[in-house]
């Protein structure tokens, strides 16, 4: 369980990098300039996901903890920021 939680807000993570990497497709954003970068974070997004289940199944379970945890806890963080910011009316100037 105690696995499965900050993986699952990872896939957000990267789920949400994605669709904004297509959406960057989509509009011409993502282009010859900055696709290295794109590439760059989906897959250390993706090597994050594999890594750790990977990791999990072959019984090292403190290491993938530790390594989902090393996304997990800045997305979250940062998840909590943005609910702030939606959520308390104030003046932003």
């Amino acid at each position: 369980m105690t696995f499965w939680i900050p993986w699952a807000v990872n896939a957000v993570v990267a789920s949400v990098l994605l669709f904004f990497f297509l959406w960057g497709l989509a509009d011409d954003s993502v282009s010859s300039f900055n696709i290295g970068l794109w590439l760059l974070m989906l897959g250390v997004a993706a090597v994050v996901l594999g890594g750790s289940l990977a990791l999990k199944a072959a019984d090292r379970v403190k290491l993938a903890k530790a390594l989902v945890m090393v996304f997990a806890i800045p997305g979250v963080v940062l998840g909590l920021f943005f609910a702030v910011i939606v959520l308390v009316p104030g003046r932003w100037n």
